[in-house]
């Protein structure tokens, strides 16, 4: 029986998967380009299954309407829940799971962040492409002279301690429950001895602001921080400060403090409200990219693939436990 899944807020790229997948897991999918709202609910009527984006925020309002009409499974194509209020969802009968993508997207992706904030990569080609060919003031560092914190060692932080192994430096790991052959220290240690510190913890009440103003200070001066994870894990204002003042060397950042809205969108002819955003990209010593991290070939079709996976395993009753 072919089993029917409303897929919202699609780009192309994922609409052509669904559809391509649609015939060798005998679904029929319905493909919105637009986030699931309050408004468009409906199209997921007589489905109890649908796969949703990450991009943005799923209200409680949504949520209900989508429980009215019968829906009783999310899975998000994406690992984190924090575009949705999971408690409030289960309390109206909604069970939401996240997905499963290959880690070496976002791994890779900071490998080369770092690898570019060491060696002013921002600084370099801009001058670059201004004909300014002389060497940058400050010489480049090599990992293998780091020591490099590590936050959060899941699937991809472990995959990013495995691909620093490659480069000889130091790495340290601190992690609630740690889950991977490394040297774990505490948080407060991690900061004190990293040239290098990457968030791959996971979003929640405990680890928002997780790098605040109070932490930022205990890091050592000139170190650099990189984050591919989500950008509430800093206390954005508390960054500036630092990088403003010259106390850190440098940031490397591929998600922000309310990039809702921002990210995914083009604002070329567009005024942007962020002064937080503007300050980050004026700095000579700050990679911005638009959480793109995970976007690769075999990551898009992993979250494509196993949603609807998800989706197929609730409706037959074999949920993941």
């Amino acid at each position: 029986m072919t089993t029917g899944i409303t897929a919202y807020g699609c780009g192309q790229d994922e609409a052509s998967l669904f559809r391509e997948l649609a015939t060798s897991f005998d679904i029929a999918p319905t493909v919105c380009p637009e986030a699931v709202s309050e408004a468009n609910a409906e199209l997921a009527s007589g489905n109890r299954c649908i796969s949703v984006g990450h991009q943005t925020r799923i209200t409680d309002p949504a949520l209900l309407a989508l429980s009215h009409i019968g829906v009783a499974y999310i899975s998000t194509r994406s690992i984190g829940y924090d575009h949705i209020d999971v408690e409030y969802a289960e309390s109206v009968g909604i069970t939401v799971e996240n997905v499963c993508y290959s880690p070496d997207s976002v791994a890779d992706y900071t490998l080369m962040l770092m690898l570019m904030a060491v060696r002013h990569a921002k600084s370099t080609i801009r001058r670059a492409d201004e004909h300014d060919y002389r060497l940058h003031d400050v010489r480049g560092r090599e990992l293998r002279d780091l020591t490099v914190g590590v936050i959060g060692t899941g699937r991809i932080g472990a995959a990013v301690v495995d691909r620093l192994r490659g480069f000889g430096c130091r790495i340290l790991a601190f992690d609630r429950s740690p889950k991977t052959a490394a040297d774990y220290v505490s948080l407060g240690e991690l900061l004190k001895c990293s040239d290098i510190v990457t968030l791959h913890t996971p979003l929640d009440a405990d680890t928002h602001h997780l790098l605040n103003r109070e932490r930022i200070e205990q890091m050592k001066r000139d170190a650099f921080i990189i984050n591919t994870g989500r950008g509430p894990l800093i206390e954005t204002e508390a960054l500036l400060s630092a990088l403003e003042s010259g106390r850190l060397g440098g940031a490397a950042l591929d998600v922000l403090e309310d990039e809702e809205g921002i990210f995914y969108a083009d604002r070329r002819n567009r005024p942007i409200e962020s002064k937080p955003l503007l300050r980050l990209q004026e700095l000579p010593n700050v990679l911005i990219s638009p959480h793109t991290a995970y976007y690769t070939d075999r990551a898009l079709r992993d979250t494509v693939e196993n949603s609807i996976i998800n989706c197929l395993k609730f409706e037959s009753g074999n949920r993941r436990g």
